[in-house]
């Protein structure tokens, strides 16, 4: 086969891989467990699998892509290594300062992550760049040697984050000390605040550096690792990453900047829904709702184009509250994160309420039902008892699900001790993540002034297909598509996403006094940059595309909303274009605009993407005839408010056909996910192999 390639999306629970010809479509789909000792385990054992199964050889494989939620893991549980910290003098404690902002100011005793190098760790040397750029105090060198040898020798460091006062505008100190600290320690991970982050804001720019810095030993070690095995199957192709911005990036990049591979994971499916949304009509709004076996995760796209953000949160001590988590300046997909998928474990709060998450059973030991130990109720548990799942047909036959199992866990936990049937407890852990995940998305859409009642949803994922509707009947969203390949689109997604980078710079100043020779000149190395990293990659220069997008706010505003603009490089009256995208933009977030009052930039955004995927349309195929019969079986359900339906039937995914409709109470079932349709739902399928939705209404 020509131009095969793999994609391997790494969750918390389960390990998912697409095997495409882009002349074909895709060829085979695999699921297996997490490994989350050593995720490798599992991507090598599945790669085996999924190749074994396509008759593909890993020498015919042309490209591998991946996502991983590595980095996030690292962060959250604290498992990167021991890392250092050099800042100009005086500014030591600018970790734990912070922004002095309580993100609830009615608790008393909020928390907040410690920073990711701890105090002991962080030493002062003598440098100052004022904020002009001009040079007070220059740096002394012999101190840095002697700082960092003590780092290494006494306190054993393998990384070091340098961050100095204004190295964005003047990157010389933190370049001399870069270049005398790798001379003298080879084997010392050094990260450079400026290269990592090279925006004005410290606290900002520092803890995205000490991210940087913390993960990037963990991820060098995971990617020789993985590297080295699928060069001894065989693979002799290009192996590459997806970002937390949703475009694929070399090896080469993430071992430089693990930061950016945060979101990696979640990205890769909100890039699915993207691609897919050029078929559905509504000139390519879709609302991207993922859910696995860990986590549900929402993003709106607009134009086909996800909204992206220059800003993300990990490691939030609260998991809903914004500002209570470390924050990464790194460009990223604009996306909303909920506690809550298949393996979410289900208890009674202090209030004896249900709650479902943010703790998970995750892949091991999993569900009670999974057989592997676990003996917590989770949302998997509570669907098979209500019959959602088949016993029998979980990852299409290839996994026994044990309802007795489900059944203890959950009576146990929550029937008993509220006294309620065991059915009515299902549906209460059923429905109780439906509203969470409703509620959330409603919040989100709020948040970046998106009006979602005409966004169609696009349900992905191991477990959204069970719950996308109820969840849109919820939230009033007008239809859900359910994609053929729901369960494993997150790795069908990074083989259909561009290469991809992106470069920030701050760069101060009233909007006024620029004209468009000016601004030519400020995106002019941005675009070199960015430009730069995707020739590496291997992509053509008539292959980039290239988006400007500019920070701006009213002179004297502490906060900026991001405008994309026209291409500087392509008119003269760009300066015009830069105000209105402005104005249509501030009025779009805050219903208002001010005539005649002075804009000042901040921050200059350049993104560049190139399509590394061939122009056919990679399709997943069927087996279904005109006339030929798609009914599996049948079996018995309970809906709210707790009524059975002793016979829904179950159909085959795969043979479907276009036109067909098929009417609730009914599943749908293909090898890693299970759409459910409600009494009185109906679904058909459309001319891509799509199922819609189109909600009613009570």
């Amino acid at each position: 086969m020509a131009g095969v390639e793999l994609g391997v999306d790494i969750g918390g629970t389960f390990t998912d891989l697409v095997l495409v010809d882009g002349g074909i479509g895709v060829v085979a789909t695999h699921k297996i467990l997490t490994t989350p000792d050593d995720p490798a385990r599992a991507v090598l054992a599945g790669s085996r699998e999924v190749l074994s199964s396509a008759g593909v050889a890993p020498g015919e494989l042309a490209r591998v892509v991946h996502a991983t939620t590595l980095i996030t893991n690292a962060v959250i549980e604290r498992r990167g290594t021991a890392t250092g910290m050099l800042v100009s003098a005086g500014f030591k404690d600018t970790l734990d300062i912070g922004r002095e902002h309580r993100y609830d100011l009615t608790n008393l005793k909020i928390d907040f992550p410690a920073p990711m190098v701890p105090r002991a760790l962080r030493r002062e040397v003598d440098e100052r760049t004022m904020a002009d750029g001009r040079v007070e105090t220059p740096l002394d060198e012999d101190a840095v040697l002697d700082t960092v040898t003590d780092l290494v020798e006494s306190q054993g460091i393998e990384a070091l984050a340098i961050c100095f006062l204004n190295s964005y505008l003047h990157p010389a100190h933190e370049f001399r000390a870069g270049e005398r600290i790798a001379a003298a320690f080879p084997n010392l991970f050094v990260t450079l605040s400026h290269q990592v982050a090279p925006f004005s804001s410290e606290f900002e720019r520092w803890t995205t550096a000490t991210i940087n810095a913390y993960t990037q030993p963990l991820v060098d070690v995971y990617l020789d690792r993985l590297e080295g095995a699928f060069h001894d199957l065989g693979f002799t192709g290009s192996f590459s990453i997806m970002t937390s911005a949703g475009g694929i990036a070399t090896v080469n990049v993430a071992r430089r900047f693990p930061v950016r591979l945060i979101e990696s994971g979640p990205a890769a499916g909100v890039l699915a829904a993207a691609y897919l949304s050029r078929d559905l009509g509504g000139n390519g709004n879709v609302l991207a709702f993922d859910m696995g076996g860990t986590t549900a995760k929402g993003a709106f796209v607009a134009g086909g184009r996800p909204l992206k953000n220059s800003q993300i949160e990990v490691a939030r001590c609260h998991a809903h509250q914004k500002g209570s988590g470390l924050i990464a300046r790194v460009p990223a997909l604009d996306l909303i994160e909920i506690g809550a998928g298949g393996g979410a474990i289900a208890e009674l709060d202090q209030r004896r309420l249900i709650r479902v998450g943010p703790a998970s059973a995750g892949a091991d030991p999993g569900p009670a039902c999974y057989g592997l130990g676990g003996d917590k109720p989770t949302l998997t548990d509570a669907n098979l008892i209500l019959g959602y799942l088949g016993t029998d047909s979980f990852l299409g036959g290839t996994m026994a699900l044990d309802t007795a199992a489900a059944e203890k866990a959950l009576d146990e936990h929550i029937a008993v001790p509220l006294a309620i049937a065991l059915d009515r407890a299902a549906l209460g852990v059923h429905d109780t993540v439906n509203e969470d995940v409703a509620r959330a998305l409603r919040v989100h859409a709020a948040e970046v002034g998106i009006d979602y009642r005409r966004f169609p949803i696009v349900a992905t994922g191991g477990s959204a297909p069970i719950h996308a509707v109820n969840i849109a009947r919820k939230m009033r969203a007008p239809k859900v598509v359910f994609p053929l390949g729901a369960g494993i689109m997150s790795a069908f997604g990074l083989l259909v996403s561009p290469l991809g980078h992106e470069i920030l710079r701050s760069h101060l100043g009233r909007l006024a006094g620029l004209d468009t020779a000016a601004v030519r000149a400020i995106f002019q190395p941005l675009v070199e940059e960015a430009r730069a990293f995707l020739s590496d990659a291997g992509a053509t220069a008539d292959s980039i595309r290239a988006h400007y997008f500019l920070d701006m706010r009213y002179f004297g505003q502490g906060h900026e909303v991001t405008a994309e603009i026209p291409d500087p490089f392509a008119g003269t009256k760009i300066m015009p274009a830069i105000e209105a995208a402005f104005d249509a933009r501030y009025r779009e977030v805050h219903g208002i605009s001010f005539v005649d009052q002075p804009i000042e930039c901040v921050d200059w955004k350049v993104e560049l993407s190139a399509a590394v995927h061939g122009a056919a349309r990679v399709r997943f195929a069927t087996s279904g005839e005109p006339g030929g019969d798609a009914l599996k079986g049948r079996r018995a359900a309970c809906f709210p408010p707790g009524q059975w339906h002793p016979q829904c039937p179950v159909y085959d995914r795969y043979r479907l056909v276009p036109d067909m409709e098929i009417e609730g109470p009914a599943f749908i079932e293909e090898h890693e996910s299970t759409v459910l349709l409600g009494p009185g739902d109906r679904a058909i399928v459309d001319a891509f192999g799509n199922l819609v939705v189109d909600i009613r209404f009570e």
